[in-house]
């Protein structure tokens, strides 16, 4: 791993500094938010536009779009240029987000966020790769605070801004919204960042773009439709799956003749990338799992309302927001970051096994404390994993370091919400059966979750039958994620703390250290 330059705009004037935050923190923003508005919307869409059974593909196809041009995204931006990738991959989401907006059938609706799918891989990517350029990781802690809270704000406010819009100015505007968002950003970054122009002489790797798509698109549809659409042992899941493996075999083999190949392999020969990459996919493996459960459980057995879905995850947001912000600063000040990773899996794995206890008597105080410890164990984990990745790789790497970390990420939940909830949803279906006969679970064959107003019609004993499913169901869940997070642990071990380049030279850097960076102008 080279010393190389970082912190390029350490002479800006704080006013510039904070100008391009601003604009990346409204993508990611942009990024997070969206889905989580449009899933509000999803029923009004649905009565306007009709095509119920085309409904997942709404979020399918924007998942799908999001996770294949991730990659993409990070190379583009290592060959030509960060500010132009970065600026092109926030007018293609403006434009799919237009287009979505003026959808007059499910189909055009589905192209549409396929489109603005393809801008969002290049949003998150964007970000963290223009943060490593500028910032040194030694400072970089300073700035996962930020993220955090805009991943908290987003999950919390997401269900409640597309509930507000939806309910008042109609569903198109629930896309439309980012428009004037989008080009708040678009205009900051155009005007203040100044980042090194490049120009790659080497052409795209096609050949690779199109196996790692081929292969990313079918592994995700396997997740996806996987024990809903098909059985897990159907001939068109085992087609997409050997499908899957093939291609990124292949994408494997083709990356080691390619003359500048999407994802270079010797990124890999790091091993605190590579370990780095294991914990970044099963933290989005747990995370997106226990977001997808905890609402459903809170108010499936302990009564709450699902217009406020996104505040109940407020106690794990909340400790996620506030760890991250210590860890960033103890790494800053510091310059060690090992114990994050450590703490980090002792954390989710505790956390998860005592959210695997809950039954129909817990509280809500006790189920936001164990959320908490969830969420703490994350905030360890969610930014550090980024930093030490970035600090693992050389700058012409930073593009392909930054989209990889996310690709992992992406996988990780793709993988969390299929597989937990294949578990959730057959042990939810066995326990109806056992307590409410073939009437339980005929009431669970098409969905094991049932929404508030069906809970509501149930006779006293079905519910009460429900509440135990849930229990159960979640149970199996959480005990599952608690398992698969002790790799985390592992890994972390395994972990060498490499001195983060940027820092003092009294913090032992040496005369080599990199200029002080932006973070001082602030």
């Amino acid at each position: 791993m080279a010393d190389t330059a970082v912190g390029v705009i350490a002479g800006k004037r704080p006013r510039s500094v904070r100008a391009v935050l601003l604009a990346l923190m409204i993508a990611m923003m942009l990024a997070m938010l969206d889905n989580m508005i449009v899933g509000t919307a999803m029923p009004t869409i649905v009565g306007d536009l009709g095509g119920l059974e085309h409904l997942s593909w709404v979020v399918t196809g924007y998942t799908l779009a999001t996770a294949a041009s991730t990659p993409v995204w990070g190379k583009v931006g290592d060959m030509y240029g960060r500010k132009g990738a970065f600026l092109g991959s926030i007018v293609i989401f403006l434009i799919g987000s237009a287009l979505s907006g003026m959808a007059q059938d499910m189909g055009q609706l589905i192209g549409f966020r396929a489109v603005q799918g393809l801008g969002a891989g290049g949003l998150m990517v964007g970000v963290m790769a223009i943060i490593g350029d500028l910032v040194p990781p030694r400072e970089r802690g300073k700035y996962q605070g930020m993220m955090a809270g805009v991943m908290a704000l987003a999950m919390i406010g997401g269900p409640l801004v597309g509930g507000t819009i939806t309910d008042n100015w109609g569903w198109r505007w629930a896309f439309y919204i980012n428009l004037p968002l989008g080009a708040i950003a678009l205009a900051l970054v155009t005007v203040v960042l100044q980042l090194p122009k490049k120009r790659s002489k080497a052409g795209i790797d096609y050949l690779g773009v199109v196996l790692l798509t081929v292969g990313i698109t079918a592994i995700v549809l396997v997740t996806t439709w996987g024990g809903t659409e098909y059985a897990w042992t159907s001939a068109r899941i085992m087609e997409l799956t050997g499908i899957g493996v093939a291609a990124l075999i292949g994408f494997v083999f083709w990356q080691t003749k390619a003359a500048e190949p999407v994802v270079p392999l010797h990124i890999f020969k790091s091993r605190n990338f590579t370990l780095m990459a294991v914990i970044g996919f099963i933290t989005g493996f747990v995370m997106f799992g226990a977001t997808l459960f905890l609402p459903l459980y809170q108010q499936a057995v302990q009564g709450a309302s699902a217009t406020n879905s996104g505040l109940l995850l407020l106690p794990m947001l909340g400790a996620m927001l506030l760890t991250s912000m210590v860890a960033g600063r103890i790494t800053t000040n510091s310059g060690r970051y090992k114990i994050f990773p450590i703490a980090g899996g002792v954390l989710m794995i505790a956390g998860l096994y005592l959210l695997s206890t809950m039954d129909t008597g817990t509280s809500r105080f006790t189920s936001g404390v164990y959320m908490a410890v969830v969420g703490a164990g994350m905030g360890c984990l969610m930014q550090i994993t980024m930093l030490v990745a970035q600090n693992s790789v050389q700058m012409k790497d930073m593009g392909v370091a930054s989209s990889s970390s996310t690709l992992f990420r992406t996988l990780g939940s793709s993988f969390g919400v299929a597989i937990m909830g294949a578990l959730f949803n057959h042990r939810v279906q066995d326990v109806m059966a056992e307590r409410a006969g073939a009437v339980g679970a005929k009431m669970t064959a098409q969905s094991a979750q049932l929404d508030a107003d069906s809970l509501a019609k149930l006779p006293a004993a079905a519910r009460e039958a429900y509440q135990h499913a849930v229990s159960s169901g979640t149970h199996s869940a959480f005990l599952l994620g608690a398992l698969v997070a002790v790799p985390v642990l592992i890994a972390a071990l395994f972990v060498k703390e490499v001195p983060l380049k940027g820092g003092p030279k009294a913090a032992g850097e040496g005369a080599d250290a990199a200029p002080q960076p932006m973070a001082e102008a602030l």
